[in-house]
């Protein structure tokens, strides 16, 4: 089934696909923060009340990006390829 604007495919093996990436996106977003924490954490010996504060929310900024990288890019790329593998009907 297609949208009125002929667009996505609404199917059931695009939608398992999506899932699927979004899963993946979360697997992958732990270890890829942990990564980002040590780097960013270690570069730079934070003396004060306020670099802390700062340093906090740079952390809180860039978690958020890549979240949101992760889900955008896997999430499509899941979707993709659940239609090729279901087989889209026209």
């Amino acid at each position: 089934m297609k949208t009125e604007e002929g667009g996505m495919e609404i199917s059931l093996p695009a939608w398992l696909g999506a899932l699927c990436g979004m899963i993946v996106a979360a697997a992958i977003y732990v270890p890829g923060i942990r990564i980002v924490e040590r780097h960013l954490g270690g570069s730079s010996a934070l003396k004060t009340r306020e670099q802390r504060g700062a340093s906090g929310d740079k952390l809180s900024v860039v978690r958020r990006l890549i979240l949101a990288f992760d889900v955008a890019i896997l999430a499509a790329a899941g979707y993709w390829i659940g239609n090729m593998f279901g087989g889209v009907r026209g």
